[in-house]
């Protein structure tokens, strides 16, 4: 582990961040499942932010719907790739490695809602100037965060390169 640039401090703290964001979905999705019925909205602020509970058989925006082998060989793909490219990361890439703990946590909730209901459960709805963006989840929002550091480390790293390149 100390090869990777992992001290005990930062893998316990990895392990609490795949915990809180695994059990945080999942709890969010039992309350939601045991307070409002299947299709029923509930406005948190009107015209703005709904806990919407909807059952998703797909991905963001409902495509793919109904594909749950694929989701599962897309899961086993993704967790690989993800411990492969955290493996690689140099270790003073702490955005990007956890970026990817957030991601892989997201997909681990959301698997268990596959795996265990052939859904995901989604309750988080905003009304966007007019757009209803499509309902999400704790794990989705994990994977977006984790999926943005790691795009915004890349590029923050990128920009360094392209300076260093500017100045020579």
């Amino acid at each position: 582990m100390k090869k990777l640039g992992l001290t005990p401090r930062v893998i316990l703290l990895y392990i609490i961040t795949i915990f809180i964001i695994i059990f945080g979905d999942q709890l969010t999705k039992v309350i939601v499942d045991r307070t409002l019925s299947y299709g029923a909205s509930y406005p948190i602020i009107d015209n703005f932010f709904y806990f919407t509970y909807v059952h998703n058989t797909g991905a963001a925006w409902g495509i793919l719907e109904g594909k749950l082998n694929f989701f599962f060989l897309v899961s086993i793909l993704a967790t690989i790739g993800i411990i492969y490219y955290f493996i690689q990361s140099p270790s003073y890439q702490k955005l990007t490695r956890f970026g990817l703990i957030l991601v892989l946590s997201g997909m681990i909730g959301n698997l268990i809602d596959r795996l265990a209901f052939g859904y995901v459960r989604d309750f988080i709805d905003f009304l966007i100037i007019g757009y209803n963006f499509p309902i999400f989840n704790v794990a989705d929002m994990a994977i977006t965060i984790g999926i943005f550091l790691v795009i915004f480390e890349t590029a923050i790293e990128e920009i360094k390169i392209w300076k260093l390149s500017k100045s020579q």
